[in-house]
């Protein structure tokens, strides 16, 4: 600003003969095609600057898609009605996609592409993709090429949760879908269910979220169910495990084979989305085992216990970081495209 005033606002000579002014004149005229010409170009890079970096917003789409929101809404309804763990599923989905939150996750293998379905934290687990190909549908239909499959799922995963009686938040849109899929980074950068607590504040802290929100997200697993491959060692080699807890998962979980065998994340109410997760934790109920981490002698104890008797914390706090998830690393302005099938690029 301070040069642009400089720009607007040149000295003035002092004018004391028609020789002067008429010098004057041809000088300020040469100004303000000069000034005109840097603002000119100002602008345009501005533009140019905010096409390629502009900002999430909730009301991105209110203009060039109303109904996105009952759309996708809707659909979420009838999935869950028909399968309730699929709120659960979706809501994984998001998780995974969002140590980037662009629809990468959602990307098939070809045989000159590989994807991140196959990534081992994703593989044989990722579901509800059939899901979102059906909302993504019903968007394209009202809103041809408009809205991201990023978004779509960003939107899907809050109304799954909703939907089982859990908090809401404002979903922040605007996100582009990726070009390029990473399997290595899939790998690398999920935290997986043998995490200790120092992994998974390392993990957390990398994305720029806190520990205070990991174990917020970490109450995801108040819903769903995990398989038992996931689990195994814990069920069998944990010291801090429920002695009838385990003997009730080694029920469907044996020792080896039944890899794909299924459980609750949660044992007591498994198809509400509420605070008995960490209700759970404090009786060493805890289905994985870096679930249990978040209370075994540690940093995040007295806020699982804050969590176990509040629900209304863990609810304000779960949307919270729900939000500053979804933040991280969007592609926006010209970045990435709109997929027209959240399956494929463009």
């Amino acid at each position: 600003m301070t040069n642009l005033h400089k720009y607007c606002n040149p000295p003035i000579p002092s004018l004391s003969s028609p020789s002067q002014l008429e010098q004057f004149l041809g000088s300020a005229s040469a100004m303000a095609a000069l000034l005109t010409t840097r603002i000119l170009l100002f602008c345009f890079l501005a533009l140019l600057a905010g096409a390629a970096d502009a900002q999430l917003s909730p009301a991105f789409y209110d203009s060039s898609c109303p109904n996105l929101e009952s759309i996708v809404r809707s659909a979420m309804t009838q999935a869950i009605n028909r399968e309730q763990r699929m709120a659960a599923s979706i809501l994984r989905l998001f998780f995974h996609d969002c140590f980037g939150c662009d629809g990468s996750i959602l990307l098939d293998d070809t045989s000159s592409f590989t994807g991140e379905k196959n990534a081992g934290p994703n593989a044989n687990s990722a579901r509800g993709f059939e899901v979102i190909d059906a909302i993504k549908a019903n968007v394209e239909a009202a809103c041809r090429a408009t809205v991201s499959c990023a978004d779509i799922l960003a939107l899907s995963a809050r109304d799954g949760v909703v939907l089982l009686g859990g908090p809401t938040w404002t979903v922040q849109l605007g996100r582009r879908d990726a070009r390029t899929a990473s399997q290595s980074a899939a790998n690398s950068n999920l935290p997986g269910p043998g995490s200790s607590l120092r992994q998974l504040v390392s993990a957390f802290s990398a994305k720029g979220l806190s520990a205070r929100d990991m174990t917020a997200l970490s109450g995801a697993h108040t819903i769903g169910q995990a398989r038992c491959a996931t689990f195994r060692s814990r069920i069998n080699g944990d010291a801090n495990v429920n002695a009838s807890f385990a003997a009730l998962r080694r029920r469907s979980c044996p020792s080896s084979g039944g890899d794909g065998s299924l459980a609750p994340l949660d044992v007591q109410t498994p198809a509400a989305f509420d605070n008995q997760y960490y209700q759970n934790l404090l009786v060493q109920q805890g289905l994985l085992h870096s679930d249990q981490e978040l209370f075994n002698g540690g940093s995040q104890d007295a806020l699982v216990r804050l969590y176990s008797s509040d629900a209304a914390v863990f609810n304000r706090d779960f949307a919270a970081a729900m939000v500053r998830m979804g933040n991280i690393s969007p592609l926006t302005g010209s970045r990435g495209e709109i997929r027209v099938n959240c399956r494929r690029l463009n």
